[in-house]
Order: C-alpha cells, then structure tokens, then sequence
C-alpha cells in the first residue's frame, strides 16, 4: 500500500514540476502557434474567412446582376469556359449571357434561404444556395426551390465562375453545413 502512494506522489510531483517548467519555458501565445507545422498553411487557414465573406458577396451580386440582366458584369465574372446546368438544358458563357440579355430567363428575383462555402487552397470554393427563384420563362412567371451549385476559381486577383448548376428541390431541403 505505502508503495502505490509513493508512486502515486512521485508521479502528481512529475507531472507539476512538468506543468510549472512549461508554463515558465514556453509563453501560452507561442503554444498556439506550434500546433501549425506549416506557417504557410496556417495563413491559409486564416484567409478561409476573408475569402468566405469575399464570395458571399460576389454570389449575391450576381444573383442582383443576373435579375438587373447587368450580361456586362456577368460577362466578367463567368469564366470563358464556363458551363451552366438549367433543368431545361446545359450550355456554355454566350449561350447563358444571350439568354438573359434577351429575357427568355429573367432571373426576377433569387430569395435566398441559405449559403454553405468550402474553400480549398486559396484559389477555389464552392457555395450551395438554397433559393427560391422567381423567373420569367417562355412568356410565363415561374417560382422553383433549388440548390444553386456554384463553383468559382481565382485567376489573379478576381473569381471567376466556373460553374453554375442549379438542382431542383422541395422547400424543406437543408444544405448540410
């Protein structure tokens, strides 16, 4: 019995001499820093939000874009090779750009309920929207639920987007986060 306590207070004395040794050795804001091997990674996952937010507000104005039929924005923002993926149909850049500078989809108004982003690197992201879109199609106003799949990826300084895909769904659907 005296021997289990003695290696008992031998091992609280171990792990407080350890405790007490590290704390006066290593300050607690450079412990925080050792758990990222990689600086340059670590600055990456720093940037995850920047860029997040960043995005977040080029979706929006391109949903704003696409209902004001702005094709002089949009021309920008779309990546030359682009894909776009309706239910009616899949097509490239000018095909989208035609069809909204001619009307024959009017994108009236994209209510978005919710956003999810991942960002991989920092030079491409996703976002998945969840929406209703209220458009004007063949003559006729229409609303549909979807899932909006945007993929976009940075060319020197600007995101370019490279595909947007758009899934129909029921309004209870839910974008895992």
């Amino acid at each position: 019995m005296k021997s289990i306590k003695r290696i008992t207070l031998i091992l609280a004395l171990i792990g407080t001499t350890f405790s007490i040794a590290q704390e006066s050795i290593i300050p607690k804001e450079k412990l925080v820093d050792t758990v990222h091997e990689n600086e340059t990674e670590y600055d990456s996952l720093k940037n995850t939000d920047t860029i997040k937010k960043e995005l977040l507000k080029l979706s929006k104005n391109k949903w704003q874009w696409m209902a004001d039929k702005d094709v002089d924005k949009l021309a920008v923002l779309f990546h030359d090779k682009s894909k776009f993926v309706h239910m009616s149909g899949s097509w490239k850049k000018d095909k989208e750009l035609e069809i909204i500078e001619s009307g024959s989809i009017w994108y009236k108004n994209a209510a978005v309920h919710d956003v999810a982003v991942e960002v991989f690197g920092d030079n491409t992201a996703v976002l998945w929207n969840r929406i209703t879109l209220t458009a004007h199609v063949r003559g006729y106003d229409v609303s549909n639920e979807f899932t909006v799949t945007e993929v976009y990826k940075k060319e020197a300084n600007d995101w370019k987007l490279l595909d947007l895909t758009f899934s129909s769904v029921r309004d209870t659907h839910k974008i895992e986060h």
